[in-house]
């Protein structure tokens, strides 16, 4: 990866992923169900950005976020949720003690 490639951030005061791009902001929201637990909720890319896979790398910037911190999710986002069923390795990071039907 390009060290000037933006990366992905937990805005945790505005329970949100981050990424920045040509000064447009992409938002992966989420809630907190418990300390390791998030229920993700809306991604929202910039129309102007939208087909280039800035989702997609909002969604794995998130992953890896979720990862490296031991966290888990809950996919309540479709677009997280359709990333998820392409990128079955991403399995571990998914809560087996929730579910999506738990909301």
């Amino acid at each position: 990866m390009n060290s000037a490639e933006p990366l992905v951030r937990n805005n945790r005061h505005h329970h949100r992923f981050e990424l920045e791009i040509d000064g447009k902001l992409s938002i992966i929201a989420y809630q907190d169900i418990d300390d390791q637990t998030l229920a993700v909720v809306h991604t929202e890319v910039d129309r102007s950005l939208e087909g280039k896979g800035v989702g997609s790398r909002l969604v794995a910037g998130m992953l890896s976020y979720v990862e490296s911190h031991d966290l888990k999710i809950v996919p309540l986002c479709p677009f997280v949720a359709a990333y998820l069923e392409r990128h079955p390795e991403w399995s571990h990071v998914v809560s087996t003690e929730y579910s999506v039907n738990d909301f």
